[in-house]
């Protein structure tokens, strides 16, 4: 007999097929799945919203589907939590903030329609910080999102919540979204795989709104939603789904994938020309991350076959222009309007952002620099197949920051622990955190793979043998052990 400790081990893929062929049940995975949760979330709050009678009763529907005998589609009976930024028609979307508090979308986003319709179990709305402006998991109205390899530190963010669930087995992968990073940012804090596939792979509507403040929306420009996941062929499973073409609502959604994103997993690496830049160039980086990192780096010579080459693409620190893009795609006239009501519960770096004096210089110049950094990375491409770097400059760090203030011993501002992240959404590249190894203190360290534009299929055969070369799923957060579910 298949027990729940057993289920909540397997990848998605696995749960899918013994799904299809009536090895277990939905409603076994079901049960699994919320046992799991509700063992471990009073202590790491992965879930801001749970949705257990949801789930079980999706599971009844995809048990009705396969004894009937019809297709309960290509994700039946896999369990999936989903992030508090992305809609869920009749289930609350707070975002994590006390203006939302009350707001229940009237529609699911486009990705939730696909996860439905393609026979998914969804275990709840996974927490966020304050409409996703922060890399880290806190918000003024849930509890904090922990860190299940030491519950003192941050999960990142603003996937904090999906991360969570994804590597203690609460669901094999979850939704994420990455508007600067929030996809590979707890990633790389919590040992997972995150995906950030290319501009337009995934469609993006409605964004989270209301419309009593309407500038809370998709960074339309610059925002991609994907999965975090503890296997690279989950990711691509999930992709399947998500990923699997345009939907009219995004005008900027691509043509359906000229590739199987399953297929793209296999095959070797040997031969590709491989550039790792370990700071950009500017970047302050921990020394830990620097060594493991370097030594990750150099897994794609020894072990895989490749070139490496230490080389940068030769842009400035974009930060100033990135705050100005996302500035550039808020409605401040909105966003203002709820500092105005609700400026006092909110958290103070968004509302420095809101209350910024932005000007027509600061748009312009960031518009002008996504243009600098687009042109610098493409012309530094032509010679490379994909390019490597730390995913983040530092390790995880205490709860109820923003980020390190001090790192490598220079003083720098606290968003600059990011600065591996948010240029590969100016440019709209496919990008993955990979787990690259541990700190001595046992915290995990990611290794940030680009790809060439459109060329999701190279990142992920380059995840997939470094997986195999350096495998990561068989050590586990100490909190499972500790309770017994490891």
């Amino acid at each position: 007999m298949t027990s729940g400790n057993d289920i909540c081990r397997m990848t998605a893929v696995e749960i899918a097929q013994r799904v299809r062929d009536k090895e277990i049940s939905p409603s076994e995975v079901a049960e699994a799945s919320i046992a799991r949760m509700e063992a471990l979330d009073p202590e790491l709050h992965a879930y801001c919203t749970p949705t257990p009678d949801l789930m079980r009763a999706q599971a009844r529907a995809v048990e009705e589907k396969i004894a009937g005998g019809g297709d309960a589609g290509p994700l039946a009976g896999v369990p999936v939590g989903i992030k508090d930024l992305v809609v869920m028609k009749d289930y609350p979307t707070v975002s994590g903030s006390m203006a939302y508090k009350d707001y229940v979308s009237d529609v699911d986003d486009v990705v939730v329609e696909r996860l439905k319709d393609a026979g998914s179990l969804i275990l709840g709305k996974t927490n966020v910080p304050e409409f996703g402006y922060s890399g880290v998991g806190h918000n003024p109205v849930f509890e904090t999102t922990r860190n299940p390899w030491n519950t003192d530190m941050t999960p990142g963010g603003s996937s904090a919540g999906s991360v969570v669930s994804t590597i203690t087995g609460m669901t094999p992968y979850a939704i994420a979204s990455d508007g600067g990073g929030s996809i590979r940012i707890p990633s790389c804090l919590t040992g997972t795989y995150g995906l950030k596939a290319s501009m337009g792979r995934v469609p993006l509507w409605p964004g989270t709104k209301d419309e009593r403040y309407p500038g809370v929306s998709s960074w339309e420009s610059i925002e991609h939603i994907g999965p975090v996941a503890r296997t690279v062929r989950d990711a691509a499973l999930m992709m399947t789904v998500i990923g699997s073409g345009p939907d009219a609502r995004d005008r900027h959604t691509l043509p359906g994938p000229e590739f199987d994103w399953l297929k793209a997993c296999e095959g070797d690496i040997s031969g590709l020309r491989v550039a790792y830049s370990p700071d950009w160039g500017y970047a302050a980086v921990d020394p830990e991350v620097r060594a493991l990192v370097d030594a990750a780096a150099q897994a794609f010579e020894s072990d895989l076959g490749c070139t490496v080459e230490v080389a940068h693409p030769g842009f400035e620190d974009p930060y100033l222009w990135f705050w100005g893009l996302v500035a550039l795609e808020s409605d401040l006239r909105g966003l203002r309007k709820m500092v105005e009501e609700h400026g006092h519960e909110m958290t103070p770096h968004l509302v420095d952002f809101i209350t910024r004096p932005w000007t027509a210089e600061d748009l312009t110049d960031a518009v002008m620099g996504r243009k600098t950094v687009t042109n610098k990375m493409a012309a530094f491409m032509e010679n490379y197949d994909i390019l490597l770097t730390p995913t983040l400059a530092v390790p995880a760090f205490p709860v109820h920051m923003q980020g390190p203030e001090k790192i490598d011993n220079r003083i720098v501002e606290p968003f600059k622990w990011l600065a591996f992240t948010f240029p590969i959404n100016m440019t709209g590249q496919p990008a993955a955190s990979i787990p690259a190894g541990f700190t001595e203190s046992g915290l995990p360290v990611g290794l940030q793979i680009i790809g060439r534009h459109l060329d999701d299929p190279t990142v992920l055969r380059a995840s997939a043998c470094f997986e195999a070369a350096r495998p990561w799923d068989h050590v586990k957060p100490p909190i499972l052990a500790e309770r017994g579910l490891a």
